[in-house]
């Protein structure tokens, strides 16, 4: 028992560490779209100027999102093959953490905590902690240029680190977008 104790620790504390730094992605498609046939690109100014993110923001995904698609082998073109698109979702996100720091049950002294116990003899009660933290979606959107039909859509999720540091709110808005076009293009049995 205890050595799946001593185990569980490092492996939930990761998992926490990693939840708390990553992208979650999602992506879908459509099943009839030939992937192999979009080798151009240009950016949806219509869809782009909908994004609700400072224009600022926005140069920096448009760039992230131009150098992922240029190290692919797309180029950028008057005529393209596919329009990308952006879309953003920003909410906060509050986590209440009740710090209980006591143990042991039955009324007593207990050489390990101090100050006694609490109520019912539970031990003691640290209050509860909340914190803050503004969590994000970016959407990228493929369209088809001659139909324009919505061919892809991948979407990543994370932790929106509020910093002054503009590198590294440049080396977030780089993770989101690598993490969210590595699902591109899908793997299809076409």
């Amino acid at each position: 028992m205890k050595l799946i104790k001593l185990f569980a620790l490092p492996v939930l504390t990761l998992l926490f560490l990693n939840s708390c730094t990553s992208v979650r992605v999602l992506s879908d498609y459509d099943t009839n779209a030939d992937f192999n046939s979009y080798n151009t690109y240009a950016f949806y100014k219509t869809g782009i100027d909908k994004a609700q993110i400072s224009d600022l923001d926005k140069k920096r995904i448009l760039r992230a999102i131009e150098a992922e698609m240029d190290s692919r082998g797309f180029k950028k073109s008057e005529k393209p093959d596919v329009l990308v698109s952006i879309f953003t979702k920003e909410r906060e996100q509050v986590d209440v953490y009740n710090n209980y720091w006591g143990g042991g049950f039955g009324w007593g002294w207990n050489p390990y905590f101090y100050g006694g116990r609490g109520p019912r003899g539970m031990g003691m009660y640290g209050g509860n902690q909340v914190s803050t933290r503004t969590e994000g979606s970016l959407y990228i959107d493929l369209i088809d240029a001659n139909d324009k039909q919505l061919v892809w859509q991948g979407k990543g999720e994370g932790s929106l680190y509020q910093t002054k540091n503009i590198q590294k709110k440049e080396e977030r808005i780089n993770e989101f977008v690598f993490e969210i076009l590595k699902a591109y293009p899908p793997q299809t049995s076409n």
